[in-house]
Formats: structure tokens, sequence, C-alpha cells
């Protein structure tokens, strides 16, 4: 298997000791290629070093989280829109709203996201998406870019149906994460996954969060990392009904085309 894991922390500090090794781990587990998220100013700048210092193996997303709206200023929109035009930096985002902890009031999420909204829209650029407990105003602030922007990943989907086939119905793309080997609050994505187009369908790791649950053995610090895409990508095949070959072969093939990937 050749995997692509689209979203991966890896400018986390607890990947800092044992980077190269973490990196050799996701090669001899499939996991190819990695997007490395942006999700803060300072994030997209160390997202984009990483996949400079690893041309080819990782790339990047420049973004600002709605948990870091309140930091996004004039000057941040310039700077992002520096990083978007890097070669490397493949979508704009980590952006969207996040309603269950509102780190930053709404109104602030809400003009953040209409500012990165327009950077895509500007640059041409896919986006790589965060909707948690806010899916009308998402929803109603993506349907105004959507025709303008190449492509859109709803990144990390733990919502319901409905949702997803609002996502759907807008051409939007959807990435699943180790949430869907959460026996506590997953068990709906198991159902829902096989609904989901092979051209429309991403995995990631979201590392390092996110550790699926039912990984055996467990790592004793509880830390995710890219070489669980893999375990993620069976526990996926195994919700469509179909050998695990053809589902990585159909994310790949689906994040290849969504990232521009070599």
């Amino acid at each position: 298997m050749q995997l692509v894991d689209i979203g991966a922390n890896l400018n986390h500090e607890s990947f800092r000791h044992d980077f190269d090794a973490m990196l050799t781990r996701a090669k001899t587990h499939g996991v190819a290629t990695l997007i490395v998220t942006g999700a803060s100013l300072t994030g997209s700048d160390e997202a984009l070093q990483l996949a400079c210092a690893h041309p080819g193996r990782l790339y990047a997303t420049a973004g600002v989280h709605p948990h870091h709206a309140s930091d996004y200023d004039a000057a941040t929109d310039q700077h992002l829109r520096m990083l978007a035009r890097e070669s490397a930096v493949r979508a704009v985002g980590e952006t969207g709203l996040d309603y269950c902890r509102n780190y930053s009031p709404r109104e602030v999420q809400l003009k953040a996201f209409e500012q990165q909204l327009a950077i895509a829209v500007d640059l041409n650029m896919p986006l790589f998406l965060h909707q948690r407990d806010a899916h009308g105003d998402f929803l109603a602030l993506l349907k105004t870019v959507r025709d303008h922007v190449p492509a859109c990943v709803v990144h990390c989907f733990t919502d319901t149906r409905k949702a997803l086939f609002d996502y759907l119905d807008m051409d939007c793309h959807i990435g699943i994460t180790g949430w869907l080997c959460d026996e506590r609050r997953g068990t709906h994505l198991r159902e829902l996954v096989g609904e989901i187009p092979a051209n429309r369908l991403m995995i990631e790791t979201d590392s390092p969060y996110l550790l699926p649950r039912n990984v055996r053995p467990m790592p004793p610090q509880r830390r995710n990392e890219p070489m669980y895409l893999a375990h993620i990508c069976r526990e996926l095949a195994h919700d469509r009904h179909e050998p695990i070959e053809t589902t990585a072969a159909a994310t790949t093939a689906t994040a290849q085309a969504f990232f521009r990937l070599e």
C-alpha cells in the first residue's frame, strides 16, 4: 500500500525528539506522503519549513484554526497569502468554525473564516476545513465561495448523515480519522463511510491527536502518529465492505488529485 495522510500536525512538539524515526515508521507502514497541517501563523511557517526539508514526501497547508481566530489580523492575512503562494503549500487552512469550545468568539471566528475563504478564491486554491458544532454558519459561508475554489475537504469529519450529504451535495471531499475507531462516539461513522463516493474520500491521522482507540498494542505515551494511518485504512475498508487494497488505492488517488501531488 502507498497511503497519503492528508492531515498530520507534524510540527507538534511531541515529534521533535524522534521526527526522523517517526517518518521511517510511517514509510514502513506504507505512508508515502503526508500533508503537514498549518493551524496558526507560526504553525503554518513551521509546516512549510518541514515540507521544504522533505521535498516530495511532505507538503503543507497554511491557515489559522478557529481556536486561534482572535490572533487573525491584517498582518496575518498578508503573511498567509505569501505562504499560500509557496509551491509546497497545497491548500488554505486549517480554517473554519468551532462552536464546541469557542476559544475565540464566534463573530471573530466568522470573520477569520471569511478572510481565509477569500485567500482561497483569490489564489484558486483548495480549502482544508474544520467544522465542529457550527454546521449552519459553516455551510452558509462555504456556499458563498464553493463555485470559486477548485476543491475543499471537510477534514476530520465526525458529524451527522445530514451534514455529510450537505457537503457531498456541494462536491466537497471528506477526511476520515481514527475517530472512526472510537466506540464511545464514532460508531455512527461506521454506518456512514460506505456512502461516501470513493473519489471524495480521504484518510488522515490528525497526529498527534485522535489515536485510534482499538490500536494494539496501545503505545505507552498514547501519541498518535502517521504509521497508524494503515490501521485507519483497514477499519475503513471493513466498514465499506471492500478489500483494504481497494480503499488504499482509492483514497491515495483521490488525495493525489486533490493536493496535486507528484
